[in-house]
């Protein structure tokens, strides 16, 4: 049995690849679900099992994008206390403070190194979710 069912979801095959693997080289067990596209997330979570204990969620994807499936989650009302994390390329900061108004619960910019990457998805699936208060000094992953 896993201890957390994640989701990921990103258009490019490589980072779904790339994350797949940093997420088998940690100690927990953990059973990925990963999609190509925004519609197909929102239909998963949408219809479980498996229902997430977290998300994580690319911004540049065509048809619904990050910000579109961040924004409908949040506003259906459906499953708010899932943690959606950012996992983006970007780091502007216009973009971070827009996904934190949208309701986003952690931003991180997609490091190069697969250990930088294992470091930060290891990071944000130790956050004590029901007690995290995102704020200007804690809402972006610092590596």
């Amino acid at each position: 049995m896993a201890d957390l069912t994640v989701f990921y979801t990103d258009d490019d095959e490589d980072d779904l690849s790339i994350f797949a693997d940093a997420v088998e080289s940690l100690p927990k067990k953990i059973q990925l679900q990963t999609y190509t596209g925004g519609e197909k997330l929102l239909n998963a979570i949408y219809n479980p099992p498996p229902t997430p204990n977290i998300v994580f969620l690319d911004l540049n994807m065509p048809g619904k994008n990050g910000f579109d499936v961040l924004q409908e989650l949040r506003n259906s009302g459906y499953k708010n206390d899932i943690p959606i994390i950012i996992f983006s390329t970007s780091n502007e900061p216009t973009i971070i403070e827009r996904c934190r108004n949208l309701g986003a619960d952690y931003f991180i910019t997609k490091p190069v190194l697969m250990k930088d990457i294992i470091k930060s998805i290891e990071h944000a699936l130790e956050i004590d979710w029901k007690n995290f208060n995102a704020n200007d000094k804690n809402f972006v992953y610092k590596s």
